[in-house]
């Protein structure tokens, strides 16, 4: 049977796995598949983040500074000037910083506080030589647009400012070329991996080696009506998977050694000669008995004190209807809940076979008779695991469930809040109401569960008023929200705004020929707040927030997740993210 080596490029975070590579491997594997998969986000971070990495982007630096650089690209003086300073000083830090994000002694404000900041100002230090470039702990900025295709293919071959060639050329390239696979798999989720992607696919092009590149993952599934339309891209790349790869990539390792031709893989986009093909789909039940298979990922080289694993109780979203949000691609009917027996068994095998104690719902929204289910099972077995996800406000969702929830180990739940205003819940779809959330999030601050929010200003007809309500919102129930992620809204492909604008008070998306690839979209309104007073809304709120002591368990979910564990495990209350914090906090 067929080799294949499954990437994951950055940006993701570094704390934690993601689901897409262990549920293919499970697949493949069990369909008799070699498969070794590689977690090269995860390998990029502990690359650059040593000494050595740090000690080459000052030589770089001072190279620069020495000659100068190209108009446009010249890294700002001040930001020269303070890595020049501070650089040989983190090169020193650097490593043990990593030792204390990877041990328990990160749960120490103080200790953690000083291991994030020397993280962050070392990834500082690593990307300014690839200015306008940027990788840190939340995101990747690319030195050119990703969304158009012209200026993708330059970006992957651009020496001095696409820092994962050098990367790549010295770590995961010759461990390809030395196990010679059938299938080189590169899963693309985000927009902000297009770079690193493809520039895989463009290395293992140019190495010579005989084998077939694929790409898959959400954000490819979302250009599949794009990607037959940029041919060039197909020097890279030999085909493209749209949707659930699973059966299409079993079907691919049997064509490509002769037990079949590409035409019968499903949901495949591929090269034939000098045309593109674009196959049909075909239905694809995925087994619940289908479970992710880490084996072959360093679990404890993760940035974290604690490993954390990713789980679903389901594929898809229960609700599908809200009116910003892009769940299943276009693809109408998509949800597919699996057991919770099944989903418990996963959970304390994961326990078993890695020693873990936490994990990580990524599912859209998790239904509230999952959660009762779940709960009940995992309260009989002793609450082993700590856990989070996302879930929607539910009048379903009762202090009572809460409660069992919060037994069962459930220490974080992130709502979509989205808004606050009556108005615009009913034009969103979201079918939830301000009472309810304001009840349920505070009974699940008196079960002692941490509540994230997610919200965000200048839906289309949005005013200032209905800011109001979510601001009005949000500072009521201050003591009972202990996190959030504030933002803008964005028109994406296939969400029901930019599949019907006019049903939402937008005059016209604008498009831009040279965006090719393009998922996010200008756009004018009817009226409402535009973008930019929505951005000023945000930053103004941002502005007043009371500072955190140790913001770094602020910084992304895998952290807030085991603060929230950290904090139950010793009896400490949970710290109001609009509260300011008393001095000992």
């Amino acid at each position: 049977m067929a080799k294949i080596i499954l990437l994951f490029p950055p940006y993701w975070t570094p704390a934690m796995p993601h689901l897409a590579l262990p549920a293919l491997s499970s697949y493949l594997r069990a369909h008799g598949v070699e498969v070794i998969q590689r977690d090269l986000n995860l390998e990029v971070f502990e690359r650059v983040l040593t000494r050595d990495y740090l000690t080459q982007s000052m030589a770089r630096l001072r190279d620069l500074a020495r000659r100068g650089a190209g108009p446009g690209t010249a890294v700002p003086p001040e930001r020269l000037r303070w890595a020049l300073a501070e650089g040989a000083k983190l090169a020193a830090q650097v490593e043990a910083a990593v030792a204390v994000i990877r041990s328990p002694a990160f749960l120490d404000g103080p200790t953690g506080l000083q291991a994030f900041l020397t993280i962050v100002q070392s990834l500082e230090v690593a990307s300014l030589p690839f200015h306008p470039a940027a990788l840190d702990l939340l995101s990747y900025t690319p030195p050119a647009p990703v969304d158009s295709s012209r200026s993708l293919l330059q970006a992957v071959r651009a020496e001095q400012r696409n820092m994962f060639l050098e990367i790549f050329r010295r770590g995961i390239l010759p461990d390809i070329v030395r196990e010679k696979p059938d299938i080189v798999g590169i899963s693309i989720p985000t927009e902000g991996q297009m770079l690193a992607g493809m520039t895989l696919a463009h290395l293992v092009k140019q190495s010579g080696l005989p084998c077939h590149v694929t790409v898959g993952g959400p954000h490819i599934t979302m250009l599949r009506q794009q990607l037959p339309k940029a041919p060039a891209l197909f020097k890279l790349i030999d085909s493209a998977v749209a949707f659930e790869g699973e059966e299409p990539l079993l079907r691919l390792a049997e064509a490509v050694t002769g037990q079949g031709g590409l035409a019968a893989v499903p949901n495949l986009i591929w090269r034939d000669g000098a045309a593109v093909r674009v196959n049909g789909p075909h239905p694809q039940p995925l087994s619940s008995q289908n479970w992710p298979d880490f084996d072959g990922l360093p679990i404890v080289r993760y940035l974290a004190p604690y490993p954390v694993l990713p789980l679903l109780t389901a594929h898809g979203c229960y609700h599908g209807d809200c009116a910003f949000c892009n769940v299943g691609y276009g693809r109408a009917g998509h949800f597919m809940p699996l057991k919770s027996a099944q989903v418990v068994a996963q959970m304390l095998a994961l326990q078993r076979k890695y020693g873990i104690r936490h994990i990580f719902f990524a599912d859209e929204a998790m239904t509230p008779r999952s959660m009762r289910e779940m709960s009940a099972l995992l309260s009989a077995q002793g609450s082993p695991i700590q856990w989070c996800g996302c879930m929607r406000f539910e009048k379903a969702i009762t202090a009572d469930l809460l409660q069992a929830m919060s037994a069962a180990g459930c220490r974080m739940i992130l709502f979509g809040l989205e808004t606050a205003s009556e108005r615009m819940i009913e034009l969103m779809d979201k079918g939830t109401k301000r009472e309810t959330m304001g009840r349920i999030l505070k009974e699940s601050t008196a079960a002692g569960i941490w509540n994230h929010t997610f919200f965000f200003f200048g839906f289309p007809t949005e005013t200032m008023a209905d800011a109001q309500d979510t601001v009005n919102f949000v500072y009521a129930h201050g003591d009972a929200i202990h996190s959030a992620s504030p933002g803008e809204f964005v028109l994406e492909r296939y969400s029901p705004v930019q599949q019907r604008p006019r049903d939402f008070g937008v005059r016209r998306i604008i498009e831009r020929p040279e965006k090719d690839l393009a998922i996010y979209f200008d756009y004018e309104l009817e009226s409402g707040l535009d973008d930019q007073m929505a951005k000023t809304i945000t930053e103004r709120l941002l502005d007043v927030l009371p500072g955190k002591r140790f913001g770094q368990y602020y910084a992304q979910d895998t952290y807030r997740l085991l603060y929230a564990a950290y904090l139950h495990e010793h009896g400490r209350p949970l710290p109001g993210w609009l509260v300011a914090e008393a001095d000992g906090t």
